[in-house]
């Protein structure tokens, strides 16, 4: 069974609530893939089931100059994304990502991008463990943060741009095998460790290139030019 977002905003598909003290939290639900190449640029894709601006999938790529491009299918969510983490250019463009079985293709702009996730190893099956609800909770994120640190060399919270704070809960954890990348018709040679670190914000993805099912919240300023949607947000399958 294969699934396609292409990036539209869908009214009335996001996932959000409100706080105390004049801030608001939002919920991306979804799957985020880090990736590097021999050529040394380094992608993270973002394919989102639910969020506050619907089903949608964006790209993160940093070159080896140091160059940080955003891929994002909507103004809307371009603005969002990069309000949240730092780049050096944003681009609107299509966004596609296909799912068939452990198959993932990307398809952004002038990038294409294939690649094969494997079986769970120990992480996978720890974090398969925990209940989706519990992991979705900010303070599971704050309770892992040191172990996630020392075994993956992430951050699970911090503090993002313009007056953001995230937490990041990880739910499931899968290797990536195999990738074969071509950029602004460059291909980008074979897989390896995403290193250096990518910064587009607070935290790189772990080292070793992963497809991670995770819940990301983020707290902002009610008013700041996000809107907070009811919950009960779109949904899409993946096999």
């Amino acid at each position: 069974m294969s699934t396609r977002l292409h990036g539209r905003s869908t009214a009335g598909s996001g996932v959000g609530s409100r706080t105390g003290a004049g801030r608001a939290r939002l919920r991306f639900d979804g799957w985020i893939t880090g990736i590097g190449t021999s050529s040394g640029v380094r992608a993270v894709v973002g394919h989102w089931a639910r969020s506050p601006f619907g089903p949608f999938s964006d790209v993160m790529i940093e070159r080896p100059d140091g160059h940080r491009i955003l891929l994002a299918p909507t103004r809307e969510t371009a603005d969002f994304i990069a309000g949240t983490y730092a780049f050096d250019e944003v681009r609107v463009v299509p966004v596609g990502v296909e799912v068939v079985g452990r198959a993932w293709t990307v398809r952004a702009s002038t990038l294409r991008l294939h690649f094969v996730s494997g079986r769970r190893g120990l992480a996978g099956l720890l974090l398969r463990a925990v209940p989706g609800s519990l992991a979705a909770r900010p303070a599971w994120a704050a309770a892992v943060a040191l172990p996630a640190r020392a075994l993956l060399r992430v951050s699970t919270r911090g503090a993002a741009g313009r007056g953001r704070y995230e937490w990041y809960g990880a739910r499931d954890l899968r290797p990536v095998l195999s990738a074969a990348a071509v950029y602004e018709g460059r291909d980008l040679g074979v897989l390896t460790s995403v290193l250096p670190p990518v910064r587009f914000g607070f935290s790189s993805t772990p080292w070793k290139p992963c497809v991670v099912r995770v819940t990301v919240t983020v707290s902002l300023e009610r008013g700041s030019g996000a809107e907070v949607r009811p919950d009960g947000g779109g949904s899409s399958r993946r096999s």
